[in-house]
């Protein structure tokens, strides 16, 4: 009767282990907008935009909600991490001396995933 408990036992703490641990998959959205000048020079402190537009019933657009924005580094480059799969319009303006620059993009976000998007500014 022992060594069957002890089978036993060995078995149900195996399985305790085999179903206690699980991965965690890594479900994060990173995105990495680069903006640059008519020359390709990277654009120290643009303002960048993220956000959504979604079509109405009655065929206008409206923007959602879900929004993000933040500042290039001196690299150029701003970098945004989300947590669902996406499709983001891109709005970069930045002012040089008097003048406003601006530039538009694409960028789609998938699961797991990053993706880079560069950003010319005109």
């Amino acid at each position: 009767m022992k060594p069957l408990f002890i089978i036993v036992t060995g078995f149900l703490f195996a399985c305790l282990l085999l179903t206690g641990t699980s991965c965690q998959k890594n479900t994060d959205c990173k995105a990495t907008v680069t903006c640059v000048d008519s020359t390709g020079v990277p654009v120290n402190n643009a303002n960048v935009l993220l956000y959504a537009t979604i079509k109405t019933a009655q065929g206008g657009t409206v923007t959602a909600d879900l929004k993000a924005n933040g500042t290039t580094d001196a690299g150029g480059q701003v970098k945004f991490t989300f947590k669902l799969p996406a499709i983001y319009d891109i709005r970069a303006t930045t002012v040089i001396a008097t003048r406003t620059l601006t530039g538009t993009g694409i960028i789609k976000l998938e699961e797991g995933k990053g993706s880079d998007k560069t950003v010319t500014l005109k």
